[in-house]
Order: structure tokens, then sequence, then C-alpha cells
């Protein structure tokens, strides 16, 4: 009977080979960013359903989007034809993102959410109401990054990988803490500042005072800061239940149930930060003390 010693079995050529083969295997698992990896679902689904939310808009079409064809020279006819398309455009921009993720379409979702959202100071309303909507563009915007800027024609049309191989968590943390920050500062500046009447109306109906709207306002612009400054867990699930609770009240005053599912991007964004500082380890760092660590 042969006894086969351990030297003979790591000289085996068959081994050795099997060996690489299955290191190979493995390494785009031991690659694959663990801490973005549930902050990648949440931004999916969260872009995803701003489209198709705000694309539904377009299919029934919305009286307040005639001032914004306005702004580029669109009458009002038009404007209700238009909408229609526009809105079936963005519905297929949100299924393609759940189903088959490509680059050119993150691109796309992040562009025309920052032209949209720039059409409210253009059209006469506040500057407030871009900032305010940094989830709908912050958000694609972060999950583009988080697979690279393509460097060609080809990697923007094709599906992006299953598996997360280069993503730098400071930088998507960075993203998402400005973003945070920013749909804070917009939202607590209509309601403390510009005193948008659509929010006294929503506090009036669960039985708030009209004080009560810009004491919120300027609680929301502290959390920006602290956002940016000390970001923690417990914060952003804060902010993140706060933000789903003012917009609940749309369709709670009897708005469509679409004005809550498009701004899912302002939910996503805290509640994707949050993952991604429990899923590194930490409860408290900043955007750089996480750069640092993931050096």
């Amino acid at each position: 009977m042969t006894t086969v010693q351990p030297t003979d079995v790591a000289d085996d050529p068959l081994i050795e080979a099997t060996a690489n083969i299955a290191s190979a295997a493995l390494a785009p698992r031991v690659a694959d960013s663990v801490p973005l990896r549930r902050a990648y679902w949440t931004l999916r689904v969260a872009a995803a359903a701003c489209f198709i939310g705000h694309g539904a808009f377009g299919i029934i079409t919305k009286v307040a989007w005639v001032p914004y064809f306005g702004v580029v020279g669109i009458p009002e006819n038009w404007a209700y034809r238009l909408m229609p398309v526009i809105g079936s455009v963005d519905i297929a921009a949100g299924i393609a993102v759940l189903l088959s993720p490509r680059p050119f379409v993150l691109l796309y979702m992040a562009v025309w959410a920052t032209w949209t959202a720039l059409l409210r100071p253009l059209a006469g309303e506040s500057v407030f109401e871009t900032i305010e909507r940094a989830g709908n563009y912050g958000v694609p915007l972060a999950l583009l990054l988080l697979f690279g800027w393509p460097h060609d024609a080809k990697r923007w049309l094709r599906r992006l990988p299953a598996r997360l191989t280069s993503a730098d968590p400071a930088v998507i943390a960075s993203l998402l803490a400005w973003t945070t920050a920013l749909l804070l500062v917009g939202h607590g500046a209509l309601a403390a500042i510009v005193a948008k009447p659509v929010l006294a109306s929503q506090f009036a109906m669960v039985g708030l005072p009209s004080s009560a709207i810009a004491i919120a306002g300027w609680l929301e612009m502290i959390a920006a800061v602290l956002v940016v400054v000390r970001p923690s867990p417990p914060l952003l699930f804060t902010i993140m239940a706060w933000k789903m609770a003012t917009e609940a009240l749309y369709p709670i005053s009897g708005t469509p149930i679409w004005e809550f599912i498009e701004r899912a991007g302002s939910y996503a964004a805290p509640l994707a930060l949050a993952l991604i500082l429990i899923d590194s380890g930490s409860s408290h760092v900043t955007a750089i003390t996480l750069r640092r660590r993931s050096r």
C-alpha cells in the first residue's frame, strides 16, 4: 500500500492547478465590498421607485408641471401631450435599474433629475425646491459611482457586474452624506424660511400649530450639519423615519401615493449611509475617517 506524503500533495500539479482555480473563483467574493452590498440594494430600489413614481405622474398628467414646460417655451396643450411620453421614459428607466442596471441609464437618471429639479427656480419657485430634491439626483449618481466611471462607450452600455469590486466606501459615504444634508437643508428652509403653504396645511392636518413648522425646519437644518460633521447610524435612522413620516403626509392629505414613492431617494440616502457605517464596523465615523480606514 502506497502512503502519500504531505510533500507529494503539495507538489502534485493537478492539486496545485485546482487550488489556483479555486483561489481565482473566490477572489471576486473577497474583493466584493461588504460595506456597500446592502447600501447598493437600498440605492437601486430607491432610484427605481423615484423614477417610477415620477413617471406615474407623467402618465396621469400633473397640472403643476405645466409651468416647467413653459420655461423651455412649450405651450400648455403640448405639455399635456408630452407628459405621458416623459412619464413612460421615466418608468422604463426605473424598471431597467431594477432588472438590468446599466451606467448610461443611471447617468440619464442623475442628469434628468437634476434638470427637473432646476426647473423649479427657473419657473419662479424657491431655489430650495432644487436643493430639497437632492435625493432624486444624488441616489442614482451614488449608484453609478459604486461601479466606477466607465471609460469607453461599450462599458456605458454594458450591464453592471453583480459584484462590487472597485468602489471606495469613503467616496460613496461622502456623497450620501452631502445628499442627505442637502435634502434636509432644502426641506427645512422651505418650512422655516419660505413657509411653503402646502407644508403648513399638512402640519395643520395632523393638529400641529403653525409655529411647529419653523421649529421643524430649523431642526432639519441642524441635523444636516450633524450629518456632514459627524454622521451616526442612530441619527441617520431618525432622519429616514422623519422623512418617511413627513412625506407620508402627502397621500394622507389626498395626494396620489406616487408623491410618496417618488421621494424614495430622500429615505434611501440616509439609510444607505447608515448601512455603510454599520457594515464598516463603525458607529459614528465621518466620511473622511472612513476613507482613511479603507486605505
